[in-house]
């Protein structure tokens, strides 16, 4: 199926609105209080654009003022909200994700794939703590170098994937990482036709995980599911004969129970 979307430039897409919402998506854990020099920076913007978004941004209650720096507010949470209520599903398999870590002692999440990002929005960590940076619901990952990204893109029509793979930059964080398209594309193809995908060592040094793609009960295709491990501590056999099944059964309950 064709992308039918609005691109920039068209005749229907609003530019303001796209711009504003890139000023909010650069506050994050690394940029949780900026002044209106470094937000421009950090949305590629000029500064007196930027600071016409944040004022009309701080107007509508979205950011507030510290002193020369702005910061968002919690009114932000009612955009994640309205998501998370449209989905009643995700209550059942945030419980269904903790019943693994609860059983194997992983982490486990959801994502969907959201440009050339995996993103989580379900999440049910573990104790021990497997990457430098905290994964959370919302943290956004290269699709390339995870699992569930790897099983999202397995999903595209033809199409869709060589338009991604033309247009991706790939910067291997590890040794063990794919470092041109080719290998990936072939991952990624290995990955339709077994039905899951497995990532090792290709996002972060130790890390390795497994994911499948879960569906409705109508076959509309919800995200992917995944089990992150350390390398050292879970082999391949086990991520295969233990892991892999328990998610397997996870994502046949939830096309059983959803619509």
């Amino acid at each position: 199926m064709e992308d039918s979307s609005l691109k920039p430039g068209d005749r229907d897409f609003v530019s303001a609105l796209a711009s504003g919402l890139e000023v909010l998506q650069v506050f994050d854990a690394e940029h949780p209080r900026m002044t209106l020099s470094e937000v421009a920076a950090q949305a590629s913007m000029d500064r007196a654009k930027a600071r016409r978004f944040v004022l009309t941004l701080h107007a509508l209650g979205f950011v507030k003022r510290v002193g020369r720096q702005f910061e968002l507010t919690p009114k932000v949470l009612q955009l994640g909200y309205a998501y998370q209520a449209s989905n009643q599903y995700r209550a059942v398999i945030e419980q269904y994700l903790g019943d693994i870590t609860a059983e194997l002692g992983e982490s486990s999440s959801l994502g969907v794939l959201d440009g050339k990002d995996v993103v989580y929005v379900v999440r049910s960590s573990a104790r021990h703590r497997l990457m430098a940076i905290t994964l959370s619901v919302g943290t956004r990952l290269p699709a390339v170098y995870t699992s569930m990204g790897r099983v999202l893109l397995s999903q595209l029509p033809d199409k869709e994937l060589d338009s991604f793979l033309d247009s991706v930059e790939l910067t291997p964080f590890t040794p063990y990482a794919i470092k041109s398209v080719a290998p990936l594309k072939e991952e990624i193809l290995k990955a339709r036709s077994q039905g899951f995908a497995i990532v090792d060592q290709e996002l972060d040094s130790g890390l390795r995980s497994v994911a499948v793609p879960v569906y409705t009960s109508s076959n509309v295709l919800l995200g992917a599911l995944n089990i992150s491990t350390n390398a050292a501590r879970v082999d391949m056999e086990t991520l295969m004969t233990v892991y892999l099944p328990r998610l397997q059964d996870v994502a046949a309950r939830v096309k059983m129970i959803t619509q």
